[in-house]
């Protein structure tokens, strides 16, 4: 990966937040940090005849702002910043392709319209051409004011991968990466239908064999990109249940959950699944959604 990171800036507490978990990000993986706004998109309490200028002016004093507290806490940061008159929707999307991440910022759990720029957010995250990653400014193991805080309880890379083959090549990739970065362990989690068991039960044998049975795939899958990490510990976690219950339960000591999203044929088929929203609604760390073929 070698385009930048972008981040949809607004001015707003979450996208500060955002900005901050963008930094570190771009510094860590050694790339430069794009800060974009779209001032048609915030509207603001002025004059009709005084809008268009009253909302460039404030785009560009926030992007100067946060600019320069970014550069003054880490000055080796190959930051630019731009102001657009696009949608934020289309602006984003347009610049996810040639990004290596995009990052969104959110108010914090439980709310759709917590997304930056409301439910423009995750059209952005159902159509974006690189992983796509929300932070919640309510989360306190994010940066603030620059400083990375202590995250003990943060010991893991949580990845779903719902099936083996080259389709999920890429969100094994960039969970691998992220994951070797931060020197922690790798937690892969398969959910196991409960309808699977039923319709398919072990026979002469305890039923925590069929679970066996589907470590052993889930390994299998895995494996390609273990071998490209051989310092990264991998654990296998198989657990019953309606997926969207389980990922959000692998992830309570996560500093990062890593989902997969299909390439629509459509860019007007955005909408994301139902694991996808369970983890953006109830995940406490920052959320990856890498599309994939």
């Amino acid at each position: 990966m070698t385009g930048p990171v972008v981040v949809g800036f607004d001015g707003s507490s979450a996208s500060v937040t955002a900005a901050w978990w963008a930094a570190h990000e771009a510094l860590d993986r050694h790339l430069p940090l794009l800060l974009l706004h779209s001032w048609t998109t915030r509207p603001l309490d002025v004059p009709v005849a005084q809008e268009a200028l009253q909302k460039q002016g404030y785009g560009a004093r926030v992007l100067q702002r946060m600019e320069a507290e970014l550069l003054h806490r880490h000055s080796d940061l190959t930051l630019a910043t731009e102001l657009v008159s696009a949608s934020a929707a289309r602006a984003l999307v347009e610049r996810s392709d040639g990004a290596s991440m995009l990052v969104l910022g959110s108010r914090g759990r439980g709310s759709v319209a917590g997304f930056l720029l409301g439910s423009i957010g995750l059209q952005v995250l159902g159509r974006a051409h690189c992983p796509a990653v929300t932070v919640r400014a309510d989360d306190p193991a994010l940066p603030v004011g620059g400083r990375r805080p202590a995250t003990a309880d943060r010991q893991e890379v949580v990845v779903g991968v719902p099936e083996a083959g080259p389709a999920v090549d890429p969100l094994l990739e960039f969970a691998f990466t992220t994951a070797d970065l931060r020197g922690t362990r790798l937690r892969a989690v398969r959910a196991l239908p409960l309808t699977s068991w039923v319709s398919h039960p072990p026979i002469g044998r305890p039923d925590e064999g069929y679970e066996t049975d589907e470590q052993g795939r889930l390994a299998a899958a895995v494996a390609p990109w273990r071998g490209k990490f051989p310092d990264t510990e991998v654990v296998y976690d198989v657990a019953r249940g309606p997926a969207p219950q389980v990922l959000p339960a692998a992830s309570t000591h996560a500093l990062m959950t890593v989902l997969g999203r299909r390439r629509r044929p459509s860019a007007r088929a955005w909408k994301l699944g139902p694991v996808t929203h369970a983890a953006l609604h109830h995940v406490a760390c920052p959320v990856a959604v890498v599309p994939h073929d």
